[in-house]
Formats: structure tokens, C-alpha cells, sequence
């Protein structure tokens, strides 16, 4: 059974800064659609109650694109996208961690799946 754990998480800066619960051992997502395929992020959702952003509201600058149905935050200072926030197809609200951003995880050891956002 699959076991969450908590993770800090954070931009290059520090100044945006995350708590988040949640299960690595699953398949994680690297996307094809315009904007992963340019900034290399690597993927979990996981849902919103799970996800305490510590620090940093004011220093994040929100980018959409297509549907605007996910924002795509990144810091103002570093420009690192540590997470994004948006809803699911079902409605329900989530946050997007990206795992390159969380403290002591080698992201080399994680499962991936390649999802076609491209095509959408």
C-alpha cells in the first residue's frame, strides 16, 4: 500500500517555500505539452489540503496559458516553477509538485510516465 510522506519544497532562492504530503513510489509525470517540454519538470498531484505553501505568495508570478484552468507559478526572483495550483478534469482542486524542487529526493531513482499534453 502506498505510504505518504511529507517533503519541503522549494525555488532555487528560497524565497518561495512548501510543505507537501505525499506518495513518490507511484508513477510520477514528465509532459510533452509547450511549457514542460521547455522547463524539464517532473510531476505529482496531489490534492490541495495536502499541500501548505510556507512562504512566498507574494513573490510568485502566475502564468496561463490555453484553458487557464492551471496556474503556472513560478518565483519572481529565480525563476523556478516549484508547483503550480489548478483542477482536475472532475473539478477537484490541486496542487502540481514538481519533484525537482523537493529537498532529498534524487529524482533518477523515480518512476515517470510520459504524458502526451501536447496532443491536447
Amino acid at each position: 500500500m502506498a505510504e505518504s510522506k511529507a517533503y519541503k519544497g522549494s525555488c532555487h532562492c528560497g524565497k518561495v517555500a512548501y510543505t507537501v504530503n505525499l506518495d513518490l513510489t507511484g508513477e510520477l509525470i514528465t509532459c510533452n505539452c509547450s511549457i514542460c517540454s521547455r522547463t524539464g519538470s517532473i510531476l505529482t498531484f496531489v490534492p490541495l489540503e495536502q499541500f501548505k505553501l510556507e512562504r512566498g505568495e507574494d513573490a510568485l508570478t502566475d502564468y496561463q496559458f490555453g484553458k487557464k484552468s492551471i496556474q503556472h507559478l513560478f518565483c519572481s526572483t529565480c525563476g523556478v516553477r516549484a508547483f503550480m495550483r489548478g483542477s482536475m478534469p472532475n473539478g477537484a482542486k490541486v496542487a502540481a509538485v514538481n519533484a525537482r524542487c523537493l529537498e532529498g529526493v534524487d529524482v533518477t531513482t523515480l518512476k515517470t510516465k510520459q504524458y502526451n499534453g501536447a496532443a491536447l
